[in-house]
Order: structure tokens, then sequence, then C-alpha cells
């Protein structure tokens, strides 16, 4: 090893480097076209939002109960982008058909489930890995797409794990404050509700930090993910309610009438790829300088 390659690995980050890491960062977000595949990644979301939601919904609601379920996902959903958009789910949570048909059309609507749900991570996966420069791990396109999947859903079922673990921990505060609310003081209930809202936060981390380590087929060293997503996370509250702010207040789904739902949730899934596509290549730009996870292309 050189001289100069060992005074690299010696480098450490201080809070001092942050502001060059941003613009670094930023400058390759902003040239690897992010408006577009943002675009994309939304129409995919519209595609697969039924299917993932009926999955969802049924996993989660088999084992916490439906309607706590329902009641706590479209609260979310209604705080975030408008009580209209929230029926609208509520329309597909609700309309999923309960018809018997045979077992030919149940495995065929099963395997459309599937395929339906993984689009739009599919889709994040390969943008991913343009920006982590990722070889496919199969020659045979077939055998990756369908790889890339089961990859797909496999983080579905860390999202199910993710929201099951916050809804029952969210239930068992609310059932204590609420059970203990004449006894305990007003201090411990104000803990309470900045406990769970500690909680919501701590899901939204374990979710960028599950899709940077999991999604692209490339090893994204684990200390780059922890950094990335604390970021991305960070940025991603900031962004939702200033966009909670603008829905409420401007009401920009009014101007597309009965389409308004489903522009506002393109707008919201776009804002959302935006910034993971950022920390993604914050990340990347923190494993080059720091870790040297790609040392021929060490930035300065």
């Amino acid at each position: 090893m050189t001289k100069e390659e060992q005074n690299q690995t010696k480098l450490k980050f201080k809070l001092k480097h942050l502001p060059n890491l941003l613009i670094v960062s930023a400058k390759s977000w902003f040239n690897d076209n992010p408006f577009n595949k943002a675009a994309i990644i939304a129409y995919y979301a519209i595609l697969s939002l039924p299917a993932l939601i009926i999955i969802i919904f049924n996993i989660v609601g088999s084992i916490w109960g439906r309607e706590i379920v329902e009641g706590q996902i479209l609260n979310q959903i209604s705080s975030a982008i408008g009580t209209e958009t929230a029926e609208t789910i509520r329309g597909m949570m609700l309309n999923e058909g309960n018809e018997k048909t045979s077992l030919f059309s149940t495995i065929i609507g099963i395997a459309t489930l599937l395929y339906g749900s993984t689009g739009v991570f599919f889709q994040l996966q390969n943008v991913l890995d343009n920006i982590w420069e990722a070889k496919p791990r199969f020659k045979n396109g077939v055998l990756e797409t369908v790889f890339g999947r089961l990859k797909s859903f496999g983080f579905i079922l860390v999202i199910v794990f993710l929201l099951l673990i916050s809804l029952v921990l969210t239930s068992l505060l609310s059932t204590f404050a609420e059970n203990l609310k004449h006894i305990i003081s007003d201090e411990l209930v104000s803990f309470i509700f900045t406990f769970d809202v500690v909680i919501s936060i701590a899901i939204i981390y374990f979710v960028f930090a599950a899709m940077f380590r999991i999604l692209p087929n490339k090893e994204v060293p684990w200390k780059a993910v922890r950094v990335g997503a604390l970021l991305t996370s960070i940025l991603f509250v900031i962004g939702k309610y200033l966009l909670a702010i603008y829905f409420n207040e401007l009401e920009p789904g009014s101007t597309y009438g009965a389409a308004g739902s489903m522009i506002l949730i393109m707008l919201w899934v776009s804002y959302t790829s935006l910034i993971l596509f950022y920390g993604a290549h914050f990340t990347k730009a923190y494993s080059q300088k720091y870790l040297l996870h790609q040392p021929e292309k060490i930035i300065k």
C-alpha cells in the first residue's frame, strides 16, 4: 500500500467536512437526471399501489387487526397528503374482492398481485444499481428480473415487519396513556407522545437503511448506509411537514378534479424519490471518501 493510500485510509469524517460532502452529493445527484427518474418511480407507484396496499393490509391486518391497521395507515396518509387521498386509498383497501374463484384463478391473481406490488421497488433497485454502477448478478435477463422481483418482495416484507412493530408500540403507548391519564403527570404524557414520534422517525430511518442495503446489486458498507439513511430521514421528515402544509393550504389536487388524489400521490412519491436519490448519492460519496469502497474514484 502506498503512502497516499495509507493517508486516504486514515481519513476520518468530521462535521466540518459535511458542507463539501453535501455539495459533492448534490452535483452528482443533479447530473444523474433525478427528476425524470422520480417521475418514472411515481408512475410505477400508481400501478403498484393497489396490490401493495392489499398485501400490507392483509398481512399486518391478520396479525394486528384490520380496523386498527386501516385506521393507522389512513391517519398517516391523511396527515401527509389530505383526507380525500386517504379516502381513495380506503377504497383500494375495501374493494380488493372476496369472490370465490377457482384454484387456477387464485394462483394467477396472487402472481399478478405479487408482480404488481414489487414494480415500484424493482424500479428503485434499477436506479440504485445505476447510482452504484452495479453489475447484474445474472447474464440471463429473465433470471435477473425474477431475482430483482424476489428482492423487491423481500423488501415489502421488511416494511410489513417494521410497520407491525410501529403499530404494536404505538398502540401500547396509547393504551398506557389513556388508561393512566388521570394518574400520570402531563410531563409523562408529553414524554409518551415524544417517544411515539421518535419511534415513527426510527421506522423511517430503518426503511431508508434497508433500501440502501438490500435493493442494490452491490454490497454497500453498513457504516455508509447508517450515515446516508440518517441524512435521508432528516430531509424526508422536514420535507414531509413542508409538503403537508403545501397540500393542505394550497390544495393542488383540486385543480385536477377526480384525478386529484392520484396526482397528489404521484407528487408525494416524486418528492420521496428525489430525497431517496440524493441520500443514495450522499451514501456513495461518503463511502468513496471515507471507506474506500471504490478506491479508483476517490472524491477529492
